[in-house]
């Protein structure tokens, strides 16, 4: 017999270590809550004698016995004690009957209330008193030791069960479970390969399997049709975060309406009053194309610059790049939300994680931004979750970018465009999801909830 101790940041890494040295065959023998993290003492080969020889009294056949002898041997309380938690309990069963009383007459004093609802409320009432006389966080450090290993217990069954729930969709569903795991190959987030996954055929084939579900991503992804043959011109913010390239997507934009519409008909307005030489950056641009350059550093200035704008077909304008807990963002928002005929334009940059792409959409969705752009797609290993972002929030995009050329790298969203690139990006991989990884994302077991 093999035993060995296991330490990690938490219960689900842990669990993944033992799985990955012992195999699922290794018996968990002890949990135990540390300050670095968490302790696992596994078993392979397990051999009752040799562990009792040992010293651990421990036995594990079932879940339900291995549960209740860990929290038995989890509660050292010591005898000193013991008088206070008597007496404790004996609050608890005073308050207890207190309820049960309470309960009974709010069952029993309306003649027509049917009977569930006395037990419901007696059920409810008593769980409150229990919760609150047992496991008071003010209690003795013994009590509150005991609730933390059992709060670790229940981590380790909810791992456990996210992989029983894995396992059973790999074996009974083996065609949507390689769906599933495509999609997180692809870089997909768990909630939309889930909620692609839910428009599949019930009987599809092989063949429908590995071609279907890019299918389905592509006609989820929702574009704007604007083009640069038939844009409407207009007057066009774009904001985001720091460092997506607005302003190198602002000059790509600005070119190709000069082209068609001429300089005269196209201006730049900079209202990024906060990066240092933003405004230098954009005028370089405006020299090169022919295009004057205006300043806005408030909501009456952008009034008036816009004012003296009305003629001209194009007008783009630049914003400063700010995070979402940025205080001075609200004062962007108001800025921009003087223009009622503004159109706002999201810049997300395809090479950042997903949920900052996400956190961008959230943070800007009080100005309502019309549609999307996604810039920097040839630095991006994989676009899944910048995909997932736009999906989930069903966010139009307008154009893509794809490299720092003016204007040449920049085109107009084409949604099976974005699933190929997808696809050829994951070709440069051959890196397969982690079982843990796909139990955590897709099993089905509902979580336990934690002690108080």
């Amino acid at each position: 017999m093999k035993i060995k101790r296991f330490v990690a940041a938490d219960m689900r890494q842990a669990m993944r270590q033992v799985r990955d040295e012992q195999g699922p065959d290794a018996v968990i023998l002890s949990t135990r809550r540390m300050d670095d993290g968490i302790e696992i003492i596994a078993a392979l080969d397990y051999d009752e004698a040799l562990v009792r020889e040992a010293g651990f009294a421990f036995e594990p056949p079932t879940a339900e016995e291995t549960a209740t002898k860990h929290a038995a041997s989890l509660a050292p309380i010591r005898a000193t004690r013991e008088s206070d938690r008597a007496a404790r309990i004996d609050q608890a069963r005073a308050a207890t009957a207190a309820a049960v009383e309470r309960a009974t007459k709010a069952g029993t004093g309306n003649p027509n209330a049917p009977q569930r609802q006395s037990s419901a409320a007696l059920a409810s009432s008593v769980a409150d008193v229990v919760r609150a006389a047992t496991v008071n966080p003010n209690s003795d450090a013994a009590v509150n030791g005991v609730r933390a290993e059992i709060n670790s217990l229940r981590e380790m069954l909810e791992v456990q069960l996210s992989t029983l729930a894995w396992n059973q969709m790999d074996r009974e569903q083996p065609l949507r479970a390689r769906v599933l795991r495509e999609m997180t190959r692809l870089g997909i987030d768990g909630d939309v390969a889930r909620a692609l996954c839910a428009e599949l055929p019930a009987g599809m084939t092989s063949e429908q399997a590995r071609y279907l579900p890019l299918g389905i991503l592509s006609r989820n992804i929702r574009t704007s049709g604007r083009n640069f043959d038939t844009v409407g011109g207009g007057i066009t913010a774009l904001v985001g975060t720091t460092g997506v390239g607005k302003t190198t997507t602002i000059a790509k934009l600005a070119a190709r309406a000069v082209l068609r519409h001429g300089a005269s008909n196209v201006a730049l307005i900079s209202a990024d009053q906060y990066r240092i030489g933003a405004g230098a950056q954009l005028e370089h641009y405006g020299r090169l194309l022919g295009v004057r350059v205006y300043n806005a550093h408030d909501a009456d200035s952008l009034r008036n610059v816009l004012l003296q704008l009305r003629s001209k077909h194009t007008v783009l304008v630049d914003t400063a790049g700010m995070a979402g807990n940025d205080p001075k963002l609200q004062q962007q928002f108001d800025t921009l939300r003087a223009t009622s005929n503004l159109r706002v334009c999201l810049v997300l940059a395809a090479n950042a994680q997903a949920q900052a792409i996400d956190n961008a959409i959230r943070s800007y969705a009080p100005l309502s931004p019309q549609t999307a752009i996604l810039t920097k797609l040839d630095e991006a290993p994989l676009i899944g979750g910048a995909l997932s972002a736009l999906i989930r929030h069903a966010l139009p995009l307008d154009y893509t970018t794809d490299g720092q050329r003016v204007p040449e790298d920049i085109a107009s969203a084409d949604a099976r465009k974005l699933v190929c690139l997808a696809a050829q990006l994951l070709k440069q991989r051959n890196e397969e999801p982690d079982d843990a990884i796909l139990a955590d994302r897709f099993g089905t077991a509902a979580p336990m909830p934690a002690l108080a």
